[in-house]
């Protein structure tokens, strides 16, 4: 990708600049992990069974585990490797409940942590095609991101997407750590939310999901138990799909939401699914223009 600066009607381009090592693309994510990914920090250089993990990582929307690999060469198979961690993850999660523990100070309980959504995120400043490629399923928990540096200390970050409906299940010969990370580790979509719902309500949500993603650089984020809708990093109102309605929350803290019709409850004292305090119940006579003025409230927070 080629970055130009714009001086009134004139471009310049700006170069780019290799790094010089390995560990300065980790030191440079490790000390932004928040802004870059929305991720806790928790280890560097975490080793276990004569496996070294780059970085050690949190979600603390999805309450996952990330591992980090960080990549300056080209000669390396992501799937192995994203395999091979995951497994060990998978084998030994005793052994990351402790080490989150005595990292963080948090305490934090086996079954708090939501195994199935378990990734591993490489982060390169390039990946050849056939490592493109060989992760070009839609249910592979990896992630490739090619990081870039320019003069001027500009640094891009972008993300390699799958656009291929292929499970990476329908491979044969799959040895003992695919078997094991595909049972217990999933990548949900759209379709596993809808799959449940009656016509009338993915005609519903199709329509909020249209109304929502109009926003500015809303990305789609399906989780578990909902369907996320981030600005940056941040998911900032969730959907939840069930059969005959659609339950909608907003990322926004208690006494914070301007709901003059009361569309919204209180749940901050109740348990839920997804991030907040605010859940509707959302149906075919909802007013979906009101609606979206209160999701705005929260998009306007986590976008500003």
């Amino acid at each position: 990708m080629n970055l130009y600066n714009l001086n009134k009607s004139h471009l310049k381009e700006i170069k780019s600049q290799s790094f010089k090592l390995e560990k300065d693309i980790q030191q440079l994510v490790e000390a932004n992990l928040q802004m870059l990914f929305g991720l806790d920090f928790v280890k560097t250089e975490f080793q276990l069974n004569g496996l070294r993990i780059d970085t050690l990582a949190f979600d603390s929307q999805s309450d996952a585990f990330v591992i980090i690999e960080y990549k300056k060469g080209k000669s390396f198979s992501v799937v192995d490797q994203g395999y091979s961690y995951l497994s060990l993850l998978l084998n030994n999660k005793a052994d990351f409940i402790l080490e989150y523990q005595e990292q963080t100070g948090k305490m934090l309980k086996k079954q708090e942590v939501d195994w199935s959504q378990s990734r591993v995120l490489f982060v390169a400043p390039q990946f050849t095609t056939y490592q493109k490629q060989s992760i070009e399923f839609k249910d592979l928990p990896f992630e490739l991101w090619e990081i870039k540096k320019y003069e001027n200390d500009l640094i891009m970050l972008n993300l390699h997407k799958s656009s291929s409906q292929v499970s990476v299940n329908t491979i044969s010969n799959q040895d003992e750590r695919v078997e094991q990370v595909s049972k217990e580790i999933k990548v949900y979509t759209e379709e596993d939310h809808l799959a449940k719902a009656s016509e009338v309500t993915k005609e519903l949500y199709f329509d909020l999901k249209e109304r929502i993603t109009a926003l500015d650089e809303v990305e789609v984020n399906p989780v578990k138990q909902y369907i996320g809708f981030k600005i940056g990093k941040k998911v900032f109102c969730d959907l939840e799909i069930q059969k005959k309605q659609l339950r909608v929350r907003i990322n926004l803290k208690k006494g914070t939401l301007e709901d003059y019709k009361i569309l919204f409850r209180d749940v901050s004292e109740i348990g839920h699914w997804g991030l907040g305090d605010y859940e509707a119940v959302v149906t075919p006579e909802t007013d979906l223009d009101y609606l979206m003025s209160l999701v705005k409230q929260s998009y306007n927070v986590y976008g500003s």
